[in-house]
């Protein structure tokens, strides 16, 4: 079976982190910065995490694998 390519413009646009989460960026902070007050722009500075549903596809779509980590268990003294 063929590799899978990952999409370019998405690795671009989106991080995953390692432990699956899809990180982007807040839109509407290219233009049209002077009628916002600066307080929303603050607000839209940084990056937030994207819905489940999402994040799915766009985990499909770069090709990354994500090993699940396994629950640590107390040892018994």
């Amino acid at each position: 079976m063929p590799k899978v390519k990952t999409n370019k413009s998405i690795v671009k646009r989106f991080k995953i982190t390692k432990t699956g989460k899809v990180l982007r960026g807040q839109s509407f902070t290219s233009h049209l910065k002077v009628r916002k007050s600066a307080k929303h722009k603050m607000r839209l500075s940084g990056t937030i995490a994207t819905k489940d549903s999402f994040a799915k596809r766009i985990i499909k779509a770069t090709g990354v694998r994500i090993r699940k980590r396994k629950p640590v268990v107390a040892k018994e003294a």
